[in-house]
């Protein structure tokens, strides 16, 4: 029992970070039908800001809070740069906007500082644990749990509760009546993409907690090809399917990579990635989804 209770708390862990990384796609997607892969990049960037930062003496949690502004100044100005001149393309065109610019970055960062693994050294309670009922608890996972979870929280009472959320949801419903309603599509787009950049950041801070502040060029592709299998499991459009489909997407890795035999435990993503079509044959909208609108 403890050893399942164990893998469980390892697997929502896990699921929490793809549920961050989750949640800043399904902002943008859903107000502009953009699937950003160049969103992993923003993860890469607040990284070596952070690395930066350490590296001259800069303390830990100032250097976490220059990551994360990082990040998000670094989604506007991806968004200025990149995204705003194909805005009304069509979807390929916006796909392989964005998949030029994650090899872009990634690129600059191989070349102008190193394609090796870097490390940027981590807090002291990064590696320490708890021990609750025979669990044990790293402090990272109980960070990125709640961290997570007041991520959501917080988004969720934008979107109900402000101006600026009624406008996201009004956008998510129909782009061009809400800006003829009066929505400032430049000011909305650019609040939409910090606040994905925001995400991002904060869920570097928790990668690289994770990884011992492991950093190098292609840290953010993986993370973010599973934030997308995320998005397609817990349903297009919804910020609660996104953390949901992260959540069962981290348990679910983490539980094969326990229980398979080792010689087939290589084979956990190929698993993953099979039921996920099998999803997507069976329930095309995911879990909570009914169709591509920003739901609360």
């Amino acid at each position: 029992m403890n050893e399942a209770l164990q893998q469980l708390v390892n697997g929502i862990s896990l699921g929490s970070t793809y549920a961050l990384m989750a949640l800043g796609l399904a902002i943008v997607f859903t107000i502009f039908g953009l699937v950003n892969f160049a969103h992993g990049e923003l993860i890469t960037i607040a990284a070596y800001a952070m690395l930066l930062c350490y590296n001259i003496g800069i303390p830990w949690f100032l250097g976490a809070v220059i990551g994360v502004a990082v990040a998000a100044v670094a989604a506007v100005t991806m968004e200025f740069v990149a995204f705003r001149p194909v805005r009304h393309a069509d979807v390929t065109t916006m796909l392989i906007t964005s998949f030029g610019v994650s090899i872009v970055i990634q690129a600059i960062f191989a070349v102008t500082v190193s394609a090796r693994v870097q490390t940027a050294t981590q807090p002291a309670w990064s590696s320490k644990s708890l021990t609750l009922m025979g669990i044990t608890l790293p402090i990272y996972q109980v960070a990125t749990i709640i961290v997570t979870a007041l991520a959501l929280l917080i988004l969720v009472f934008v979107l109900k509760r402000t101006t600026f959320g009624l406008a996201m949801r009004g956008a998510a419903e129909d782009f061009q009546t809400a800006r003829l309603l009066g929505v400032r599509s430049h000011r909305l787009t650019t609040a939409a993409f910090a606040v994905s950049g925001l995400l991002a950041g904060v869920a570097a801070v928790l990668i690289l907690a994770r990884t011992g502040g492991a950093v190098y060029p292609t840290m953010g592709l993986a993370i973010i090809l599973k934030a997308f299998v995320a998005i397609v499991i817990g349903g297009m459009g919804s910020l609660v399917g996104a953390a949901a489909g992260g959540m069962v997407l981290g348990i679910a890795e983490v539980s094969l990579r326990a229980y398979l035999p080792g010689s087939i435990s290589g084979l956990t993503d190929g698993i993953l990635f099979l039921a996920v079509v099998l999803i997507i044959i069976i329930r095309p909208q995911g879990i909570l989804g009914t169709k591509p609108k920003l739901r609360t």
